[in-house]
């Protein structure tokens, strides 16, 4: 833990998918103050017409894709706010994807939920001094 998947509707090359793992791992590390060996980044891809929301009441749905990050509870909604906008720019510029077409949903747990055995079992207490 933190676990960051996104969800999307297209196929993407091994260069583009590492690309963006690498920046989103810097930029979550960075911005929520963590062991960057603890990050876990997935990138579904589910193919044409699998990922879909209705833009408008009434409209048509829309391919869209989706961020799911399962991250430490208690931080903050600004620092949660700032983490979301930088990786979906990062989205946007690494695999061209339309921001108004991705959502971020996160999902918060303790640190006895999150166990990484190489690290020394389950990870350490966010305390909010740190960031």
């Amino acid at each position: 833990m933190p676990y960051l998947q996104l969800d999307v509707n297209d196929h993407y090359s091994v260069e583009q998918k590492k690309l963006l793992a690498a920046k989103m791992c810097d930029t979550y590390a960075r911005l929520m103050s963590v062991d960057i060996r603890r990050i876990s980044v997935a990138i579904r891809e589910l193919g044409p017409g699998s990922v879909w929301r209705i833009p408008v009441d009434g409209a048509e749905p829309v391919a869209v894709s989706l961020m799911m990050l399962d991250i430490r509870r208690g931080r903050p909604p600004e620092l949660r706010m700032e983490v979301a906008k930088t990786l979906c720019a990062h989205c946007v510029e690494i695999l061209g994807l339309r921001e108004d077409r991705l959502n971020v949903e996160f999902t918060q747990h303790t640190g006895d939920e999150m166990y990484h055995p190489a690290l020394g079992g389950y990870s350490p207490e966010w305390e909010p001094g740190e960031q």
